[in-house]
């Protein structure tokens, strides 16, 4: 299976002491910008409001009876009370590119483990504001689906849903976008976590599917130093990470030209998104993300 790890790693590693401790900076700000930038898609001042279920706890003694829940005392003889979470909280999808030029990493880590950091770090700060991320893991489809909740022990199937995803196949993101964008029933915040080595004409209309859809759309581009500058040394043999072609080419005759291409394509990106009212961000892996996070986050609140 290509999205299974050895079952004695620990699935806490993408948000453990220090990763919190990290984020504890960002929190305030971070509530900030959520509360600026998704204003009219949380949580409404109207009374009336619809709630969903977010989990059990065990029956404690002047809890409403009407709240039990009697298919589960039926199967443990034991009395658990249905908790339930304002359905206007903000729902949140976090969509983490998983193909397999997401594995790629020059010195460090990945662009995948990267994109897991900053997914695991996105979902623990919008639990702790109580809002309801969820996590969709993609590549030419979708692989993988956690539904969105607000209960804080949510975090636990994120992070274990992250420790399980390796770089596995191709990427065509907008099967997957266009798939969420019809099941999404009510506006959101979409979180889009991805190298963008992809069809870009194919990717930007998935992403303006979610625009059409009234959602706000995040995008984050994950490359590599390497891959941004093309630093290698002597002439080697180059490897498309998707399709397995292969290339001789010795970097010192093809670099400016490389550089140059990248830089258009990501201007051309960051163009089409901004004319879409799509907030999009470039991020170098060799910065810390929590750097990263907490300069995005900066700049947000600034912009309002």
């Amino acid at each position: 299976m290509p999205f299974e790890r050895p079952a004695n790693e620990d699935y806490r590693k993408f948000l453990d002491p220090s990763t919190i401790s990290k984020l504890a900076s960002i929190e305030l700000k971070a509530r900030l910008v959520v509360e600026g930038f998704i204003v009219g898609l949380h949580r409404s001042p109207y009374h009336g409001f619809s709630v969903e279920f977010a989990e059990h706890r065990q029956y404690m003694p002047g809890d409403d009876f009407k709240h039990i829940d009697w298919k589960v005392y039926g199967k443990s003889d034991r009395f658990y009370i249905k908790q339930y979470e304002e359905e206007t909280n903000l729902k949140a999808y976090i969509l983490l590119d998983a193909s397999r030029s997401m594995g790629y990493k020059s010195n460090g880590i990945s662009k995948l483990e990267y994109g897991c950091y900053l997914a695991a770090s996105l979902a623990y700060l919008m639990l702790r504001q109580q809002d309801a991320p969820g996590l969709l893991i993609y590549d030419e489809r979708t692989r993988a689906y956690v539904p969105p909740k607000g209960a804080r022990s949510h975090i636990t199937p994120i992070l274990r849903q992250l420790n399980n995803t390796q770089p596995s196949s191709k990427t065509d993101a907008a099967v997957a976008f266009h798939e969420l964008a019809d099941r999404i029933k009510r506006r959101g915040l979409i979180i889009v976590i991805s190298d963008l080595l992809d069809d870009p004409q194919r990717l930007l209309l998935g992403l303006k599917h979610f625009r059409h859809k009234q959602h706000e759309v995040i995008v984050f581009q994950l490359l590599d130093p390497f891959e941004r500058n093309f630093a290698y040394g002597a002439e080697a043999r180059f490897k498309d990470m998707e399709t397995g072609q292969e290339i001789l080419a010795d970097p010192w005759q093809v670099r400016q030209e490389y550089v140059k291409r990248l830089g258009e394509y990501t201007e051309s990106i960051n163009r089409q998104c901004r004319d879409s009212r799509i907030d999009y961000q470039l991020l170098d892996t060799s910065i810390p993300f929590d750097r990263a996070l907490f300069g995005y986050l900066a700049k947000r609140s600034k912009l309002g």
